[in-house]
């Protein structure tokens, strides 16, 4: 059985100096799976449109590796990132991100859907409601907790202690409750 150490699980680090894309590409040289949420906007320069990558979380970064490569990752961009960690009694370690948890929140944040709303991990008000999974539409597959916005019902998909998403408003047909012991 492999160590523990050495399974892939996904961490979430906060890149400083605005160099989200550097570290990305950093990481994809070294054949690790990243992922930042983004949009893509129209920018003009010296007369010409052009669309661009922009992150929609200033300074959030994804990745998938061990938690040794996750560490090593940690000292070798030191300075430059710091990783999300937990602490469990007097030490720290890497806060893991669920297979589970990341596949939802990469398929409501990549959808290209309008009106999606990013929270901090600060705003501990977005897992309030209802638990549902979306059964059809754009999101379906996506589960999270239904939340009033500006006077609509939408759907929050969180990654625990790090942020969430809420999606645009998603008719009451198209969720099922989720009950609690599922």
């Amino acid at each position: 059985m492999a160590d523990s150490i050495q399974i892939k699980h996904w961490y979430a680090c906060k890149v400083f100096f605005n160099k989200v894309f550097e570290i990305e590409r950093m990481l994809h040289e070294s054949a690790i799976e990243c992922y930042i949420p983004c949009e893509t906007v129209l920018v003009e320069r010296d007369g010409k449109k052009k669309k661009v990558r922009k992150p929609v979380i200033s300074s959030l970064l994804f990745f998938r590796s061990s938690e040794k490569d996750a560490l090593a990752i940690q000292n070798q961009l030191s300075g430059r990132i710091l990783l999300y960690m937990r602490k469990v009694g007097f030490r720290k370690y890497p806060s893991v991100i669920s297979d589970a948890e990341m596949n939802v929140f990469i398929l409501v944040s990549s959808s290209g859907e309008k009106g999606l709303e990013y929270l901090s991990a600060e705003d501990t008000d977005y897992q309030v409601g209802e638990r549902v999974k979306v059964i059809d539409g754009p999101f379906k597959g996506a589960e999270g907790y239904i939340h009033r916005i500006k006077g609509n019902r939408r759907l929050v998909v969180s990654i625990q202690g790090v942020c969430a998403v809420a999606t645009s408003y998603i008719p009451q047909c198209f969720l099922r409750k989720i009950a609690p012991d599922e």
